[in-house]
């Protein structure tokens, strides 16, 4: 085959020298560049006061129901061939044009869109053009003109019927999100001339078979003309060609290699994340991708019980720990990879191994993913739908959504970090909340039905070799049972405990086989309250403290709850820092326990990681990445060995089962004793135990009556190498049925001998969740512990948190009664 192409024309970047402006206002221009949102330009330039201040939110309103003008101009040479312009992540509605020609109408902030402007691109001076479209404008209108009603979750939704828009739906609100319904360009915008061909996106496949990987990478491309070129793949010292011959408009080109003696990835915890350096090349245009090779099956066949849901990775199942994860930030800009990462890292330190990225809020930006493969973070990818119904009789709607489906799996087809793709939030749910779903169900069903179907149907035809699960929670595929309260199959959201006000212990009610949806609110930090509020509004029931609550009557379920379990504190300063314990204590009983289930239960991810904003919520990091107590809670809870003791209903015995997650057997030597507040501690028993990976192991029954009345049990555990260790405790009654008394807590600061600061923790009587400088920016070793007299425990820090949050003097603290 004779071939000959005309190389290329380099990409021309243009994420800087933009200039923003108002539609139909004389506002002064402001530079600015890629990415960027509109709140954070005008907040920068002190157009707008801080929305995350006090009561500012509705203030800011005026910004999402303007339109905004983003333009600047570039000098371009000889227009020769096809050009396209790319551009990215554009929130959400806008109308692109070049030299005064229109070239686009953006309205998917999930796509990618490529613009052809041949016939409008000139030599030299030209000028481009984005105007922003009113969000909350454009949902009014396409809610007017549906033939229909599609309700939305209004009761989370502050601004209306952002189920008829394709962006983030917690940017119209939820009950932990600010609504400020943000419009920006959150991508790049780069020209590029794409003639003869443009490179979309290359899928990336894996075929896992005695020891040796195919590896599948094929190329997306769009012709402008029929061209013979040749297509270049570069794995681990190979190259591999094959010519290949297109036609105008949309082609594929597939390349494969066999790897042999692969280094595999694994997720944290489990084996090293090895990477490859993949290549590809086509016309000209180059790809550089890192990779990593696994295999990840997700489990579901029939038991004794109902149905599995199990993660496997290279032949061995992993029981999963960790969270989910919503947007990083309620003002896009303020995403950034060193915040993200800070988030990251904190979920890391706390043993997880897996996030669910939640349907309300975003796809990730590539370097998002490229970090948790680097880190060996799984991701759980839902299809960014939740809580509503959408229009799915719209054919362009539709068509749009397969658009992005396709796009999305393509994109992150490359990230060994990817483990699930589901198809929604709770949309089965949600046709039982709407009146108009109730009295019309088949209507609304035809509608989820034609949604969850086109998105299986990309699964399908791209064929990632990902699992594709159809919603959250499932009992399984087409299957419309109540995810909610049936623990015998699927995954399972368990919220009784919150939105039914139940006591922590109904969490030991249920056995999920997964449960990827639970939590319990929080105060956040006084530090962090401090910077939103002034002195006046710290109080749990002032005006300012309830909107920055967004789940109605929150704030009175934490306290009256804390009430249950603990003596009132005395202050608001000890009400947010119990608050956190509560918070801790809900849990560690709900996963302690279903952990102790394993492997009829083989995964939790709480809700939630990580806040949008300063605000009460069910994160484990406050708003900046402020460690809550129940994120240190969860680096114990969430340990790859670990031991809990769980109530025996039956017979009345405290039972100590050991929890292994690593991939081999660990003998274990457990000590147990009773503790009284008074002080007096008496061991009540060594055990022996080898603990193997795949399921908990029984490690001893204490008998009724083996802890007095007024007695804890607390023991600790360690393995023959030290390297899996760690202390738990259990109260058989509640902590405010104790006479904790008040423990004197000495913190004598020091260094390690490399230099690094420790702190050493005393006391004179026995004393529960006792934290060091909470809230503050230091990553501890250990916190929120507890503490016994005559056993220091010294804290060690491991990583010093950058934040924007003023520097204060770090504190003990611990339980009273």
């Amino acid at each position: 085959m004779n071939i000959q192409t005309k190389p290329q024309a380099p990409v021309l970047d243009l994420d800087t020298g933009w200039q923003l402006s108002r539609v139909g206002a004389a506002d002064e221009t402001l530079d600015v560049a890629l990415p960027f949102d509109v709140h954070s330009a005008l907040l920068a330039a002190g157009r707008i006061e801080d929305p995350y201040w006090r009561d500012n939110e509705v203030q800011s309103d005026w910004v999402h129901e303007s339109q905004w003008l983003v333009a600047r101009e570039f000098d371009h040479g000889p227009v020769d061939g096809r050009h396209t312009l790319t551009l990215d992540a554009v929130d959400c509605h806008a109308v692109v044009s070049l030299n005064g020609q229109e070239i686009g109408r953006p309205g998917n902030r999930f796509l990618r869109h490529d613009l052809d402007v041949t016939r409008a691109l000139k030599e030299g001076r030209n000028r481009l053009e984005i105007r922003l479209l009113s969000n909350s404008e454009e949902a009014r209108r396409r809610a007017e003109e549906a033939p229909f009603p599609i309700p939305h979750i209004y009761w989370n939704n502050r601004v209306p019927h952002y189920n008829f828009l394709r962006k983030p739906q917690c940017d119209a609100g939820w009950d932990w999100n600010i609504a400020l319904s943000p419009l920006g360009i959150y991508g790049g915008v780069r020209l590029q001339r794409t003639d003869p061909l443009r490179l979309d996106d290359v899928m990336v496949r894996q075929f896992h078979e005695g020891g040796r990987v195919r590896l599948e990478v094929e190329l997306l491309v769009d012709s402008a003309r029929p061209v013979e070129t040749e297509a270049r793949l570069v794995i681990d010292g190979q190259a591999v060609t094959t010519e290949a011959q297109l036609w105008p408009g949309e082609g594929r080109v597939l390349l494969s290699a066999e790897i042999d003696r692969p280094r595999l990835w694994w997720p944290a915890g489990h084996g090293a994340q090895e990477m490859y350096d993949l290549t590809v090349e086509i016309a000209g245009q180059r790809r550089a991708l890192r990779i990593g090779l696994r295999e990840i099956e997700l489990l579901t066949d029939a038991d004794e019980i109902g149905h599995r849901f199990a993660f496997r990775v290279n032949g061995q199942e992993v029981f999963m720990r960790g969270a989910n994860w919503i947007p990083a930030d309620a003002l896009p800009q303020r995403a950034t990879p060193e915040a993200v990462e800070d988030l990251l890292d904190s979920a890391l330190e706390a043993n997880m191994n897996m996030l669910r990225i939640w349907g309300g809020g975003t796809y990730e930006p590539d370097w998002f993913y490229a970090i948790c493969s680097e880190k060996g973070l799984l991701i759980w990818q839902d299809f960014m739908f939740a809580c509503n119904l959408y229009p799915a009789q719209d054919r362009a709607w539709l068509d749009g959504v397969r658009h992005e489906a396709r796009q999305q799996i393509r994109r992150l087809s490359a990230h060994p970090c990817l483990a699930l793709w589901c198809g929604d939030n709770e949309l089965v749910g949600a046709l039982g909340w709407f009146d108009e779903a109730k009295a019309d169900r088949d209507r609304y069903l035809a509608l989820y039905d034609r949604l969850n179907h086109a998105l299986e149907e990309a699964i399908a035809d791209e064929a990632p070799g990902i699992p594709w699960w159809p919603s959250s929670p499932s009992v399984g595929p087409l299957n419309f049972g109540d995810g909610w309260h049936d623990d015998t199959s699927g995954d399972m959201h368990f919220w009784d405990v919150w939105h039914s006000a139940k006591d922590f212990e109904h969490y030991r009610t249920v056995q999920p086989r997964f449960c990827s949806e639970f939590g319990f609110q929080s105060f956040p930090s006084t530090r962090l309250i401090e910077s939103f509020t002034e002195a006046h509004d710290r109080n749990v029931s002032s005006r300012v403290m309830d909107v920055h609550q967004r789940n109605r009557g929150g704030n009175s379920r934490i306290v009256e709850t804390m009430g249950r379990y603990f003596r009132f504190p005395e202050s608001f300063d000890e009400m947010c820092w119990l608050s956190q314990i509560g918070q801790g204590l809900a849990m560690k009983t709900a996963i302690e326990f279903w952990r102790s289930n394993k492997p009829r239960c083989m995964g939790t991810l709480y809700w939630q990681l990580n806040d949008t904003w300063p605000v009460a919520s069910w994160a484990s990091l406050e708003y900046g990445g402020g460690w809550k107590a129940t994120q240190y809670l969860a680096r114990r809870f969430y340990a790859p060995v670990m031991v809990t003791a769980q109530p025996d209903a039956a017979t009345g015995e405290i039972v100590l089962w050991a929890v292994n997650d690593t991939g081999a057997e660990v003998d274990l030597t457990v000590q147990g004793r009773s503790v009284r507040f008074e002080g007096e501690i008496a061991e009540i028993g060594t055990w022996q135990a080898a603990c193997p990976p795949d399921r908990s192991v029984e490690i001893a029954r204490l008998a009724p009556g083996t802890l007095a009345e007024e007695a804890f049990l607390h023991f600790d555990w360690s393995d023959s190498s030290s390297r899996h260790k760690g202390q738990n405790e259990y109260l058989p009654q509640r902590p405010k049925a104790y006479d904790i008394g008040t423990p004197q807590i000495t913190a004598e600061p020091g260094t390690a001998p490399d230099g690094t600061p420790q702190v050493t923790l005393s006391t004179d009587r026995p004393a529960l969740w006792v934290t060091w400088d909470l809230g503050g920016d230091t990553v501890w070793s250990d916190n929120c512990l507890t503490l016994l007299p005559g056993r220091p425990r010294v804290l060690t820090a491991v990583r010093q948190r950058r934040s924007h949050l003023p520097d204060r003097t770090p504190e003990a603290r611990a339980l009273k009664g």
